[in-house]
């Protein structure tokens, strides 16, 4: 069996990528389908809100990170055994019905919490399935040298998604109330499909491909491909530390610190939006250089640089001082998260794309979340100083493993 990295997508023409009509139409319908998880989720949380105490509100919306922990290496099995595009349109239809039921629910009646939190656990089963798929599908519509140039356009879709989903989340709630919000998210997920459909993706080679065995089966041959690769097997350690280091002080931890600031919500919303117009700039140098050299190194000096301004985050006392912190913190992690992300596809084997991926983000997207709880009974103790920098060691341990392991420090982009 072949172990070989991603293929070449058989119909390029050695375009850059953001020329190529291909990836333009799967990064449309990429923003779409981001815009549409931005509305649902704001959607959700006004529902939550609306129906019960906060504290249940936020149990509602973190409802989604356990399954996505529980059963996204089994997407990463999907993914591979019956091909990213295939799980992606499956998916992506199975989350727009799943929404569009909910604002049904809202029209015919007023659903409790367990309702909505009902709906909360099933969109996480379904996001265990399409994220691991999602992230192994642009490797298989463009050439592996445009790998760091892709996950740019990817980066500049999710922080355009940010700008727009947030005010039409707004709208549709003013409009419509939470069903014609809930509606107006089934519909952006929904117009991802017909351009998904115009995808092309590049079939494996028939030495590349292998025969079904029992799912178990194949989550251990994924497992054992990460564990012997020298590449891969450091770079998912460093990727899990960076992601459990980072997720929480600029997620919950964030909100606190605004909170004991006294900034109130729009001085928070200016940091937040200082993270976003870096990583954005971090996303938009990527996908007009196209490539970094020596990209692991300097993975490794970005995240360390995220990780020192995300412990200097919670000393700064002012708005501003804070939105420019921030803005270093979006540039340096973007562009450290980017790299990471574009080195695991390139140095997957084929036939192990879905699984590497949902090893790799897992923390990320199911386990991280799940901390929140911890990072709020921590701050309650000791403050939002020590919490931060705690968390800041645990991300900067990921530039340490990248940085002690020569195959990994030595890793290049195609």
């Amino acid at each position: 069996m072949s172990t070989t990295a991603v293929p070449v997508v058989a119909a390029a023409d050695d375009r850059p990528a953001h020329r190529d009509p291909n990836v333009l139409r799967w990064l449309g319908a990429y923003l779409s389908g981001a815009v549409g998880d931005n509305v649902y989720y704001i959607a959700l949380s006004w529902a939550a809100v609306q129906s019960g105490t906060p504290a249940q509100a936020g149990l509602v919306t973190a409802a989604s990170a356990l399954p996505r922990a529980l059963l996204m290496l089994g997407g990463g099995v999907l993914a591979d055994r019956y091909g990213p595009r295939r799980v992606v349109l499956g998916s992506t239809a199975a989350r727009s019905a799943l929404v569009l039921t909910a604002a049904v629910l809202l029209l015919a009646t007023s659903p409790g919490l367990w309702a909505l939190g009902a709906v909360a656990v099933l969109f996480g089963v379904v996001d265990a399935v399409f994220l691991p798929a999602a992230g192994s599908l642009p490797a298989r519509i463009t050439a592996r040298g445009q790998l760091a140039r892709v996950q740019g356009m990817r980066g500049l879709g999710t922080r355009l998604a940010n700008v727009l989903g947030g005010p039409l989340g707004g709208l549709g709630v003013a409009v419509g109330g939470t069903a014609g919000a809930f509606g107006l998210a089934a519909l952006l997920v929904g117009v991802s499909l017909p351009l998904l459909l115009t995808v092309r993706v590049a079939a494996l080679p028939p030495d590349e491909r292998q025969e079904r065995r029992a799912p178990l089966a194949e989550l251990r041959d994924g497992l054992r491909h990460i564990r012997r690769h020298p590449v891969l097997r450091p770079l998912v350690i460093a990727a899990a530390l960076s992601d459990l280091g980072f997720v929480g002080p600029m997620n919950l931890g964030l909100t606190l610190l605004a909170q004991q600031r006294g900034w109130g919500s729009a001085g928070m919303g200016w940091v937040l939006a200082g993270f976003g117009t870096g990583a954005g700039a971090a996303s938009l140098l990527l996908t007009w250089r196209g490539r970094i050299p020596r990209a692991a190194v300097v993975a490794a000096a970005t995240n360390l640089v995220a990780a020192v301004a995300i412990a200097a985050l919670a000393q700064v006392p002012s708005v501003a001082g804070a939105s420019g912190v921030a803005a270093l913190i979006g540039v340096s992690a973007g562009l450290s998260g980017a790299l990471c992300g574009a080195l695991v596809q390139a140095h997957a084997g084929a036939l192990y794309l879905g699984r590497v991926l949902s090893v790799s983000t897992i923390v990320g997207f199911g386990v991280a979340p799940l901390t929140f709880p911890v990072i709020g009974t921590a701050v309650a103790a000791w403050g939002t100083g020590p919490v931060f920098a705690v968390c800041a060691g645990v991300s900067a341990l990921a530039a340490a493993v990248v940085l002690a392991v020569r195959d990994l420090r030595r890793a290049e982009l195609p």
